[in-house]
């Protein structure tokens, strides 16, 4: 390990211990040194160690244990693949939205407990408007709706998965509010939980698939122009 020369010290080590993870030095599951051994390696003080780990322990790179130490919780450095999915197009996001709400809906149409329901529909009634509360307190009103749509569906990997991809996800619904592209009504949310409630799993897929079609029309349209 290299040590750190550049002005912010904090993020310099930060970005060294993203290499060493990266590279495989230290795999998941393994404790990485502790502070004082970090420090000598980097040449910086206990300090910045303690800043640079903070910072990867918040992008789900680390994890701290109390009373044993700081552990690699993963290689993949979730920043970096938010930075390239939202460098991707617009329709291709979207597809990957529908692909993730379409099984999460299938799934919970055969796995959905009664209280997931109610909870789907107190979220959509609570969704209301996007005048209500301004576009940042509507998207997150709907995103909740979406997100509860994917716990019923019991798969927890999916649940992480549609939990990564939120902030992309974001702002996804935020282009679909701001007049570029049309946004499904209450009425199309609606269907989608009827799909779920009726136990079919192609219905709940169906009443997806009704739901973005509308979206990837017009993204359509707005590609061939």
């Amino acid at each position: 390990m290299q040590p750190v020369t550049r002005t912010n010290l904090a993020d310099s080590a930060a970005e060294s211990l993203r290499g060493e993870i990266a590279s495989g030095r230290w795999v998941v599951g393994e404790r990485i040194p502790n502070e004082a051994a970090l420090s000598d390696m980097l040449a910086v003080s206990r300090g910045t160690v303690r800043e640079a780990v903070r910072a990867l322990v918040s992008r789900g790179l680390l994890e701290t244990r109390q009373g044993s130490g700081t552990y690699v919780r993963s290689a993949v450095d979730p920043a970096g693949t938010l930075k390239r999915l939202r460098r991707t197009g617009l329709r291709d996001q979207w597809e990957v939205r529908a692909a993730l709400d379409v099984e999460a809906a299938r799934l919970a149409a055969l796995r959905h407990m009664p209280e997931d329901i109610a909870r789907m529909r107190r979220l959509l009634a609570e969704r209301g408007a996007v005048a209500e509360g301004g576009r940042e307190a509507f998207i997150r009103r709907d995103i909740a709706f979406h997100k509860a749509v994917v716990a019923a569906s019991g798969n927890r990997a999916m649940v992480e998965i549609y939990e990564f991809f939120t902030a992309a996800i974001m702002e996804l619904i935020d282009s679909t509010i701001a007049g570029e592209l049309p946004e499904p009504d209450a009425e199309a949310h609606a269907s989608i939980i009827d799909g779920i409630a009726s136990g079919d799993p192609q219905r709940a897929e169906a009443a997806v698939r009704a739901f973005v079609a509308p979206v990837l029309l017009e993204l359509d349209r707005l590609l061939a122009e």
